[in-house]
Formats: structure tokens, C-alpha cells, sequence
């Protein structure tokens, strides 16, 4: 089955702004516009509570979908909200990498049939996202 689709965790993940101290913004935020503009499918999964970002903002258009743990009553690592986030992309779960700093929920997706991206560096990341999608995604 192909890859098609990028869901990322919030915290740990986009707000990881790597090494380059001249960043204008956190490096993952590029990836995920490269990938969009490669065809690839995004989601935003994050245990965070409260109402999610505005879909029409810029954070917001980076997303074909935002999956908030407050907001749908599941938390990751509850492989509901895996299989919730795939099927608002209209894909199967083999067909998503999910990308988070927490490895039981990289467990946890990988046991819904993602494929896990444990986040410990921007520099990582990209290059395991390079590799999975066959795309260059860095800056």
C-alpha cells in the first residue's frame, strides 16, 4: 500500500524549531507545505484540549484535517483516534505516517498499521520522511 499521508503531533514535534538559530519558523511547518504541494495528505493529531486552530488560518490550511483529543473524547495512545484521523482523510490507516516525540503513541499508531516516526530531531525526521515518501521535504 502507498504512503500518502503525513499526520504530525503538535507539541514536541511542530514547535521543535531544530538548529538553526536564523529560523524564521519551526522547520516541520516547511515539510508539511512541501508535502502538500507534492500531493501528499496532512493531518494535525494532538492530545491538546480545547477548540483547535482556524482551518482558514495559515497554521490551519497546512491541515486536510485537525484531530484534537479535546475535541473528539479520545486521547493517543487509544488507537481510536488513529483510525478516526485516517478515516477523515478517507485513507487506511497502512497508508499514513504519523509523527510524534512520544514513542508509546509511535507504538501505538504503528500498531493500528501507520508507519511510527519516533520525532528526535528536526535533522531525523526529515530525513526518515525523505526516505518513507520517496520526496524532498527539507529546506
Amino acid at each position: 500500500m502507498d504512503l500518502v499521508a503525513l499526520l504530525v503531533d503538535y507539541g514536541g514535534v511542530l514547535t521543535d524549531w531544530g538548529d538553526d538559530p536564523a529560523a524564521s519558523e519551526p522547520p516541520l511547518l516547511g515539510v508539511l507545505r512541501r508535502a502538500r504541494a507534492a500531493g501528499l495528505r496532512t493531518a494535525l493529531l494532538s492530545n491538546a484540549e480545547g477548540p483547535g486552530p482556524d482551518p482558514d488560518s495559515p497554521f490551519g490550511a497546512l491541515f486536510d484535517t485537525m484531530v484534537l483529543s479535546g475535541e473528539v473524547g479520545v486521547r493517543k495512545p487509544d488507537e481510536r483516534v488513529y483510525r478516526l484521523t485516517a478515516d477523515r482523510l478517507g485513507l487506511a490507516p497502512g497508508q499514513c505516517v504519523f509523527v510524534d516525540d512520544l514513542p508509546g503513541n509511535v507504538r501505538a499508531a504503528a500498531a493500528t498499521g501507520m508507519v511510527g516516526v519516533h520525532h528526535t530531531s528536526v535533522a531525523r525526521t526529515v530525513e526518515e520522511l525523505e526516505t518513507l515518501f520517496a520526496l524532498k521535504l527539507g529546506g
